[in-house]
């Protein structure tokens, strides 16, 4: 049956759902790539909750979303900002996150990394040792897990660092006492307009700069960069001086297909949150990718760019909000609610065209369901068949 769906002048357009969900199956991890998919958290709707009150969580969804991904061979990228890390989960929720996640990986057999931040630092203007010691706190709870560390980039870093001096400082410190190798994290202003000139400074040569000199004073002991700049030949620069056996994960969200894919001087491996709803799609299409079959690789994934620019278009930091709708699309999660409320971040026709872009790639498991679902979502506001 026709659905129609309102665009963003106003007007509703008809669509045909799709009737069949595309052929995925279960799978084991890539050879040829590292891939880590950032996971969302699952609100527990029932919470009597109010804003700016902690999250409350649906412990057993959100694990067993965790349990979808490892089944099709990813890794997961635990309590990073996917999962509303500073935009609804505070540090509380993550360490609970993050403990939950590791003992859930353990039992699965699956790979798990956790993000290390500072976001227990709420009350104002920190000083460089109180953002040390946050790191600190974050990163030993994570290597207790048993858990890979990620050193999330930190907002209070961010405003107390004079230079690229107490970038050095901070991270050599946590470098030195880092147990294993962990993964950095470069988050650029358009997913946290509070990460503006990281590495000490706005001038993003400079930056890259000094993250190299992090990585290059601290051998054997940085596993790899996740890059979120948006920017494929920036990245593709970076990746290229990076010393060897330290990887380039990419969080291009815009350009993932070309720079998983490589090219003669090398490949980004992955850490992306828009393989949150392309996991199943995703992890096939890298398995293609293991025989050498880069244009069958390219020809699975180059068709879900439209929708993860959609879904990461500006105000870029409330993607999660189509992620999520997604997931209840899909079947993952029984609501369409949010930790903080952020499920109305995205206007209905946002959603709406996520809904279209997805709907044709074949993502959900049960197309009737996700119409079905859509349609509710459409009554709720106002529109009529």
């Amino acid at each position: 049956m026709t659905l129609h769906l309102p665009d963003a002048h106003g007007a509703l357009r008809a669509y045909e759902p799709r009737t069949e969900p595309l052929a995925l199956t279960p799978g084991a991890p890539a050879a040829s790539r590292t891939v880590l998919a950032a996971a969302h958290v699952v609100a527990d709707p029932y919470a009597d909750v109010t804003p700016g009150s902690p999250a409350a969580v649906d412990w057993d969804a959100t694990l067993a979303f965790r349990r979808h991904l490892w089944s099709h061979g990813l890794g997961v990228a635990e309590a990073m900002d996917t999962a509303q890390r500073g935009m609804g989960l505070d540090w509380a929720g993550a360490a609970e996150l993050i403990r939950r996640g590791a003992a859930e990986a353990r039992a699965a057999g699956g790979r798990i990394a956790c993000g290390a931040g500072t976001d227990q630092l709420t009350g104002g203007p920190a000083i460089l040792a109180e953002v040390r010691a946050a790191y600190e706190e974050q990163l030993t709870l994570v290597e207790e897990s048993g858990a890979q560390a990620i050193l999330m980039a930190s907002r209070a870093l961010a405003a107390t660092a004079r230079g690229p001096e107490d970038y050095l400082e901070v991270y050599g410190h946590l470098l030195r006492q880092a147990a294993d190798p962990v993964i950095l994290h470069w988050l650029g202003p358009m997913f946290d307009p509070a990460l503006e000139g990281y590495w000490g400074s706005t001038d993003l040569d400079a930056a890259t700069d000094t993250l190299l000199h992090v990585i290059a004073a601290h051998p054997g002991k940085v596993d790899g960069i996740k890059v979120s700049l948006l920017d494929a030949g920036r990245e593709t620069g970076l990746r290229r001086r990076l010393p060897k056996g330290v990887r380039c994960y990419t969080g291009d969200d815009f350009h993932y297909p070309e720079l998983i894919a490589g090219d003669g001087h090398g490949f980004s491996h992955a850490l992306l949150g828009v393989f949150d709803p392309l996991g199943p799609l995703a992890a096939q299409a890298v398995r293609v990718l293991d025989t050498g079959d880069r244009d069958g690789f390219r020809a699975l994934l180059d068709p879900t760019v439209e929708l993860a620019r959609h879904l990461f278009q500006a105000p870029t930091r409330y993607y999660k909000t189509g992620v999520v709708f997604l997931a209840w699309l899909a079947g993952h999660q029984s609501h369409f609610t949010m930790v903080g409320g952020l499920q109305s971040a995205r206007s209905l026709p946002h959603l709406a065209r996520a809904y279209e872009l997805a709907d044709r790639l074949g993502l959900f498991p049960d197309p009737k369901r996700a119409e079905d679902r859509m349609r509710t979502l459409l009554a709720l506001y106002g529109v009529t068949p």
